[in-house]
């Protein structure tokens, strides 16, 4: 057991060591070019007096060169600070992320959940009924999801189903209310279930040529144990792409999270790049980009589990 963790401990500090520059590169580069886009947080369409300009400049230290902004910027950050909002006057980017991330975390995790769910189950499906109606269905359906952007899929959604049947809400979170999440999440996880199934029948199809499958059939294992030790080695293609889909998930959509009029922090972001509001658009730059990461990291461990040549270094 001891012999057996240590590889995978080694493996996962060497990932976490790799992914620290990664993020202070992401972090330094939003910084300046946020900061050096045109226009900025107290510009109105009535131009404020020099004097009140230059006090709200001075109150949130844009006043100072941009590289001791920068310099503020990181020590704010290690203390998980990410500022003053500057749109929001009263509130912090660290209150509105409390209020936003629980919307969009919900809205994601259930996304990912039935993306997964009905991705690996279409795609497995799909592998194992191999140029037949099923096969055509899934790839069809597929292709269907990944064509057809979310802007689209959600007014058609709230037309059928909210106008139409009357059978759901078509907006509004409702304190979390399970009525109000159905049309989102289907939105969400539409075009990554497409991307799962399509990814997990290609894996599959590579997996169920190879000897050891052919193997497990010859010698009478029931279909469903047969599946499984296929699906065992189709799963390290799909991981690989749930760091970054997980991340977007669970961050929430702002398209999806502006259509159905839900208080996730995609609305914070889309008020902020609008408002020229850095803090509030660096702290979701921070937030997405940390979540990449994490992820990844998961998806990686979960690869190296799952093939032990990836933490022994091969």
């Amino acid at each position: 057991m001891c012999g057996t963790s240590r590889p995978m401990i080694a493996y996962a500090l060497r990932r976490l060591l790799q992914a620290i520059p990664t993020l202070f590169v992401v972090v330094t580069l939003s910084f300046f070019l946020i900061r050096l886009a045109p226009g900025g947080p107290f510009d109105l369409e009535r131009p404020l007096p020099p004097a009140a300009m230059e006090n709200l400049k001075r109150l949130y230290g844009l006043d100072q060169p941009l590289i001791v902004q920068y310099g503020r910027y990181l020590l704010s950050l290690a203390k998980g600070d990410l500022g003053p909002s500057f749109s929001f006057r009263d509130l912090t980017v660290n209150d509105l992320f409390a209020r936003g991330l629980p919307v969009s975390a919900t809205l994601g995790s259930l996304a990912l959940a039935l993306a997964l769910l009905l991705g690996l189950g279409f795609g497995t499906l799909a592998a194992f009924r191999r140029g037949r109606m099923a096969d055509r269905l899934v790839g069809i359906g597929a292709s269907l999801g990944l064509a057809v952007p979310t802007f689209v899929t959600a007014p058609l959604l709230q037309i059928v189903f909210g106008l139409s049947l009357a059978w759901l809400p078509v907006g509004g979170w409702d304190g979390g209310n399970p009525r109000n999440l159905v049309l989102p999440v289907i939105t969400l996880a539409l075009p990554q279930i497409a991307a799962i199934a399509r990814l997990t029948r290609s894996a599959l199809n590579e997996v169920l040529t190879q000897p050891h499958i052919r193997t497990l059939r010859a010698m009478g294992l029931p279909p469903w144990r047969v599946a499984l030790q296929a699906l065992r080695g189709a799963l390290l293609p799909v991981l690989s792409t749930l760091g970054p889909v997980a991340a977007a998930l669970l961050t929430g959509s702002v398209i999806v999270e502006t259509i159905f009029g839900l208080p996730g922090i995609g609305r914070y972001f889309v008020d902020g790049a609008l408002n020229r509001d850095y803090t509030l658009v660096m702290g979701t730059v921070v937030l997405v980009a940390v979540m990449v990461v994490a992820f990844n990291l998961v998806a990686d461990l979960l690869a190296a589990v799952l093939d032990p040549r990836l933490r022994l270094g091969a």
